[in-house]
């Protein structure tokens, strides 16, 4: 997966007066696992580090390195700056830095504590107007309305608020958000069945920029080929009506008014025509439970299938082809992200489904067999916030056997915020105390609105912080309290303050 990123990543690292010591060695400790995995170097990814002080300096830039052995040991021997928090300045040094036009993509990842960061919004217009992608981590409280501001959406992604003692817990998530924004320019196979296989590509434009037109052919062939129209903003496409094991070549030409900078293709050969089921989705997903689907299966000589896959920006499931049978653990399979699969058939009559589903990475097995006749399995007693690898096999009177399997992930039980009491301390001055609850809890949004104000204010505290206390209200202010956990914000209370 590291090979398939090429671009460029400008660290803006707060090294100020307002980091502490033991903070600044922590964010050193926080980018060097970030970005270890990656290949580096021309072609690859090429990493650069800007430190913000009094006077802001380059500490390395984007040539400087191109093994994980230098650039280990140069975060290794990084010293903090001290001083003052001019942003600005170092802005302007990551600007100096970027690559020419026609560059690979270029992210800057900010890291920063909020403390008085300056005029910033202008620089980083500018940057993301040169098509530069801002991400942003803020280890204080921070000042979340210009933080999200700045970044390039989707903020849910790309703009992070945690303790400094918990930034480990935000590794993988942001270093899959660089890896989305870098991904090279490809043509790839995704999902390979016997009559079927699902194609993605990479750059993904704006649907009003034109269209794709995907052409693909058996090798080999007349000259002949077929071609499927699609829009700019799509992504993936399935190839159905295919011959199994047979060689094709799929290339991807877009409309003349998207500005790419070659066509891209791709070769490959569609799977023997084996037994097993057409598909496999997964539905109805709570905290302790879900519902895993299949559909009938076909003799060899009915029509392949001929359903579309759903997007997978419209589902949280991933899929991906296992060997028949699980293993004693169950091991996570190699990613895919597309919801389901299409594979060869067999008659319906003739198979006997067996769903064994466990925890990934690794956990025990648990297998389900129902009816002949049933097409779906309910699973109970799962753990909330876990991901489980489901495999639904197809077990043939004739002994042959296939398995598909999907990867699902329960959502969070986020537990609502347990009280929130005002406490009137004098003129326009109010305690307000809560009760937070439930684990991975890591902070709380706090926010007013007085009446006679357009637009309230807020500000983030972390999850030991149960109390604090708020000026300047005016009678009949409104005050409300969220829980924040990792994936969402919980459902908070509000009272009306009397001072």
């Amino acid at each position: 997966m590291w090979d398939c990123c090429e671009g460029d990543v400008l660290l803006l690292l707060d090294s100020s007066g307002s980091i502490k010591s033991f903070e600044f060695s922590r964010l050193l400790d926080f980018l060097s696992e970030l970005l270890q995995p990656f290949r580096l170097g021309r072609g690859h990814v090429r990493v650069a580090l800007v430190l913000v002080g009094t006077e802001s300096i380059p500490e390395f830039g984007l040539d400087t390195y191109d093994t994980q052995i230098g650039l280990q040991g140069a975060l290794q021997r990084t010293k903090q700056l001290g001083g003052d928090t001019n942003t600005e300045q170092a802005l302007r040094l990551v600007q100096s830095l970027l690559a020419q036009p026609e560059a690979p993509p270029t992210v800057l990842l900010w890291l920063t504590d909020g403390v008085e960061p300056g005029e910033v919004d202008g620089p980083m217009a500018e940057l993301r107007r040169v098509g530069v992608s801002v991400l942003a981590v803020s280890i204080g409280h921070g000042n979340y309305q210009m933080l999200k501001r700045v970044v390039t959406p989707p903020i849910e992604t790309h703009l992070r608020f945690v303790d400094i003692e918990d930034i480990g817990t935000i590794t993988e998530d942001l270093r899959e958000a660089i890896i989305e924004l870098l991904r090279a320019e490809c043509l790839q196979v995704c999902v390979l069945g016997s009559s079927s296989v699902v194609l993605q590509w990479r750059p993904v434009f704006s649907s009003d920029l034109g269209t794709f037109g995907l052409h693909y052919k058996p090798d080999p062939s007349d000259g002949t080929h077929t071609t499927l129209t699609l829009p700019g903003d799509s992504s993936w496409a399935e190839l159905t009506g295919l011959w199994p094991d047979t060689p094709y070549t799929a290339w991807l030409v877009p409309d003349h008014s998207i500005p790419s900078r070659r066509n891209l293709s791709v070769s490959f050969r569609t799977l023997p025509e084996r037994f097993g089921p057409a598909r496999v989705t997964v539905s109805d997903l709570s905290p302790g439970g879900l519902r895993v689907s299949w559909s009938p299966v076909e003799s060899p000589n009915q029509s392949p299938v001929q359903s579309p896959v759903q997007s997978p920006i419209q589902s949280p499931v991933q899929s991906s082809v296992q060997s028949p049978g699980q293993p004693e653990q169950v091991q996570s399979p190699v990613q895919c992200p597309v919801q389901t699969l299409v594979q060869s058939t067999v008659q319906p009559e003739q198979v006997q489904y067996r769903v064994e589903y466990g925890e990934i990475p690794s956990g025990p097995v648990r297998t389900v067999t129902p009816p002949p006749h049933q097409s779906s399995a309910l699973l109970t007693q799962l753990r909330p916030l876990t991901e489980y690898l489901i495999t639904v096999t197809a077990l043939h009177s004739s002994g042959q056997q296939r398995a598909l399997s999907v990867r699902a992930c329960t959502p969070e039980v986020l537990p609502p915020l347990a009280d929130l009491r005002l406490s009137p301390l004098g003129p326009g001055l109010v305690q307000v105390d809560w009760q937070g609850q439930g684990a991975g809890l890591l902070g709380y949004w706090v926010s007013w609105k007085n009446e006679d104000q357009p637009s309230s204010s807020s500000v983030y505290l972390p999850s030991h912080t149960l109390s604090t206390w708020l000026t300047h209200l005016s009678r009949g202010s409104r005050v409300c309290v969220s829980p924040v956990y990792r994936s969402a914000r919980g459902e908070g209370l509000c009272c009306t303050a009397h001072t």
